[in-house]
Formats: C-alpha cells, structure tokens, sequence
C-alpha cells in the first residue's frame, strides 16, 4: 500500500496557546497522533505540516519527517484543511513522489490508535470510497434543540419537540480525529468528496473536542478511561 499520514500542525492557536505541543499525560499531545501513525504500519510517509519550528523538532523526536515548512497562506485563520493536504500533496509530487492513500490525521486527537487507522483503510479500500470518517452520535437529539428569541425560547423544529427521543432519527457529527481519501479522487475534486464519506461510528467516552482547559481535562479523563479498558 502507497499511502501518507499527513499531521497538521499549525503553531497559532488562540483559545489554548501552543495547543499541538502543550503536555497531555506526561508528552506532547501531538505525539500521539505520530505514534498512533508509526504502530499501525500503514504508512510509506508519515509528516507534520507546521509553520512552527519547535513542534517540528517535536514530530522529528517523535518519528515523523518534516521535509518542508508549511507556507504562509496555508498557516492563517482562513486556511482550510483541504488547503493543507492539497499543499502537502503537490509538494510531494513536486520531489517525485506520488501517494495512493492518504490519512489526515489532527494533532490533538489522542483517541486515534493503530487500530482505528487499520479499520478505516481497510474500510476506505473495501468500499472503493473516496473517502471515511469516524463520526459520533449527539448525547442530545439536534431535532429538539432550542433558539433564543426576543428573551425567550422557541423550538428549532416545534414538530419534533413532543417526540420521544428514541423516535427521532440518530444524528452524527464529525468526531474532528482523522480522515481517510483515495488521492485521486481527493484532487479530482479538490478537496471536496461528492459521493460522502463512509463513516466509522465511534464510542463517546473516545471522543472529545478540545477547545478550551475545561475540554482539555475532559480528554484527559475519557484517555485515562480507554486505556484501563
């Protein structure tokens, strides 16, 4: 198999400071998506996309190669992941090197393991996809969420708000881990996947948003958890 995992890394981060290297149970967060890469041997190629000199000598530490710097316009606010992977994968093409698969894995994903990438790849290949994502039911039915207005509450969808929760169809989001592509498909239509994603569909307890300190100690809590299991 001719695939990369492509970590990206970049080194602004407004809510948590220095997020993609701050300490998580003892090593870098982004260490784990990096060992995660290595243990499941799927991978001709596994680097870091940073504009951060310091979490490149991190992911250089942790086995992975950073054989060329992020650009500019692919490091502010507005950049998009689908930037970054096109980025990476014509600056790769660029040295003469061409990728079959690709596995876009996120910094601060520390419930990514071995396990999982071999599920989804094996799952991306079976299924001719282009490409899958590991998704997580709502805790809460969307289909009984409420808005504000004028001081009070109203119901997004007043039809569905008598309903039983078990009556409502389940709903998932994006778990926010890793994406498995086909490369060709992925730059046909550069970056977009017209056909949907295959999904994966994960536990709660290994899922986590981190966005704030709060998050933080709550990923740290479910990790914890899954490695006692």
């Amino acid at each position: 198999m001719n695939a990369i995992a492509i970590i990206t890394a970049r080194g602004g981060s407004k809510r948590i400071p220095g997020k993609n290297k701050k300490d998580f149970l003892g090593k870098p967060i982004i260490c784990y998506s990096i060992e995660a890469a290595i243990s499941s041997g799927l991978f001709d190629e596994i680097m870091v996309s940073t504009d951060d000199e310091e979490i490149a000598k991190i992911a250089k530490a942790a086995g992975a190669s950073v054989p060329f710097m992020r650009s500019a316009a692919t490091s502010n606010d507005f950049a998009g992941t689908s930037d970054v992977l096109l980025e990476v994968l014509d600056e790769y093409e660029k040295r003469g090197r061409e990728f079959e698969h690709m596995v876009c894995i996120y910094p601060t994903a520390p419930f990514v393991t071995a396990e999982k990438l071999n599920n989804a790849m094996k799952l991306l290949i079976e299924e001719k996809a282009s490409g899958v994502m590991p998704v997580v039911a709502f805790s809460f039915p969307p289909q009984r969420g409420m808005k504000m207005r004028d001081g009070r509450l109203e119901y997004c969808s007043p039809e569905d708000a008598p309903k039983r929760s078990q009556d409502l169809e389940t709903i998932y989001h994006d778990c926010g881990q890793f994406y498995c592509y086909d490369v060709k498909k992925f730059r046909a239509c550069c970056g977009e996947v017209p056909d949907g994603y295959v999904p994966i569909v994960m536990s709660e307890t290994e899922v986590q948003d981190i966005d704030n300190l709060s998050d933080w100690k709550l990923a740290e809590i479910k990790y914890s958890m899954m490695q006692e299991k």
